[in-house]
């Protein structure tokens, strides 16, 4: 998809679609006001009979609209004009989110659109949050279809019309929307692949295929014996029981200094979760094909960061292995030893997720982070306590915490900060090991952070619970792509 920053009139703008604003009160913006005052005053008019009253997610769309070039003309409401003369960041959003609706069934290919922003910083914003809703709006979930989804809202060309002033910070916000919506929508194809083609191999080979002719990026991939020769008894344990060997990937961009410390982004990659021989039930097992969003957004970061070519390290580690339930699965009450030494006796075979986690924070170790970031579909208990709209964020350094919640707001991709207090520590208590990995039903997700703190405390750490985020159910069933804006304003803020 093509996206241009230009000075346009969008009264002679010949294009399938124009697109301008309105404010609450029917303030018509200045590119609606040029279309009104060409049309003789008829916009206006139209507008009144429709009762558009400019309220942020109304829209219209004028399929033979007048006195204009343009075969189509969209209004969309914004709501009410903050001090700054501009909409707020979330009505602009809940505008744009309108044009796939309402265009979905148009031929429309080209697309023309007036946000007439006043300052570059709001012209920037509004260019980022356009390019992410159309490109991820033209997402399709169909490879494995025998034909192709009907195709919906698939635009080929989309212009945005600003002051000449603010073309540079324009193009600037497209260039990075369009960058965040390729991550989002890598990590959403490889989330909605079906387990039995999205293995642990397969995101093995899917991190080589991003590494290829990109000498700022590069891969290694740990075998089981590798990792037993590490003594990563932790997370083989996980795949103790399929016949999908288990991988550790890591992945580093190198586009700053070579002494400057790395980011790391430890993804959980449990490419499907049956809960071992503490077996899950059956309704919705299918979803938890999803348990490997975690591993998934870390290539999707990537994918923006190649894309942006940020003057930063970054080091993605992926534990990525299948729990499935066999005569040589580990048992609940088993006991095993991570890499760190920490022996954990295993009461619940469904907790992998943190069993894969630990060995692959004590790997990391090894790069003497700048600050470590793990992102895991890791419990239930944080879907109740946030539902689907924030991700938990756990960490042990309030300043990367805030820096985590900062990048969040910014990016519309919104964390809760949960608490990681020492009396939560004592519900891991075991009689038989140093920790068990699971601390009963209260505050679980609490507890799964407390485990992973264990093994971070020579850095930074911060712990982002996706469980809620990563997926959505019933009928709009699919990855959503998150956390991968939130993760990439971060590492940009760094």
């Amino acid at each position: 998809m093509q996206y241009i920053a230009k000075t346009l009139d969008p009264v002679k703008q010949r294009s399938q679609c124009v697109i301008v604003s309105c404010y609450e009160k029917l303030q018509l913006s200045p590119s609606a006001t040029a279309v009104d005052k060409a049309s003789g005053g008829q916009l206006t008019a139209l507008l009144k009979r429709e009762d558009f009253q400019g309220k942020a997610g109304q829209a219209l769309l004028l399929l033979t609209p007048p006195a204009i070039a343009a075969e189509r003309l969209l209004i969309l409401g914004l709501g009410a004009r903050e001090k700054n003369g501009n909409a707020s960041p979330d009505n602009i959003r809940r505008a744009l989110q309108r044009i796939p609706e309402l265009l979905k069934n148009s031929p429309g290919r080209e697309l023309c659109v007036f946000l007439d922003a006043v300052d570059a910083d709001s012209a920037s914003r509004s260019a980022r949050t356009l390019a992410e809703i159309i490109s991820t709006a033209a997402y399709r979930a169909d490879r494995l279809k025998s034909k192709p989804a009907e195709e919906g809202f698939a635009p080929s060309k989309v212009t945005l019309g600003c002051d000449k002033s603010l073309v540079s910070a324009t193009h600037s916000g497209l260039q990075l929307g369009a960058a965040i919506a390729k991550g989002m929508n890598l990590t959403r194809e490889l989330g909605d692949l079906p387990s039995n083609i999205c293995t642990p191999t397969y995101l093995a080979k899917e991190a080589q295929k991003l590494a290829r002719n990109q000498p700022k990026l590069s891969v290694k991939v740990l075998d089981e014996k590798q990792m037993r020769e590490l003594g990563m008894g932790s997370l083989l344990s996980v795949s103790a029981g399929s016949n999908e060997p288990a991988k550790l990937i890591q992945l580093e961009y190198c586009g700053g200094a070579k002494n400057q410390a790395p980011h790391v982004l430890v993804g959980k990659g449990i490419t499907f979760d049956t809960g071992g021989i503490s077996l899950k039930p059956g309704a919705g097992m299918d979803e938890m094909k999803y348990d490997m969003c975690g591993a998934a957004s870390v290539l999707g970061t990537m994918a923006t960061l190649l894309e942006l070519q940020p003057k930063i390290n970054v080091v993605g580690l992926i534990a990525a292995a299948e729990n499935m339930p066999s005569g040589t699965a580990t048992k609940p009450g088993d006991i095993v030893t991570s890499m760190s030494g920490l022996t954990i006796e295993i009461l619940n075979t469904d907790a992998e997720g943190r069993l894969v986690l630990c060995d692959a924070l004590t790997y990391a170790e090894r790069f003497k982070p700048k600050s470590v970031v793990d992102i895991a579909t890791l419990t239930g208990a944080c879907v109740i306590a946030l539902g689907n709209h924030a991700t938990g964020l756990f960490s042990n350094n309030e300043e990367l915490a805030q820096k985590l919640l900062k990048a969040g707001q910014e990016a519309h991709d919104r964390a809760w900060h949960m608490p990681l207090w020492d009396e939560y520590q004592k519900q891991l208590d075991s009689n038989f090991a140093d920790i068990a990995n699971v601390g009963g039903r209260e505050a679980g997700s609490i507890t799964a952070a407390c485990f992973l703190s264990r093994f971070t405390r020579k850095y930074a750490w911060a712990h982002l619970d996706i469980a809620g985020t990563a997926w959505k159910s019933g009928a709009a069933k699919g990855a959503t792509g998150r956390p991968v804006p939130l993760l990439v304003q971060y590492l940009l803020n760094a």
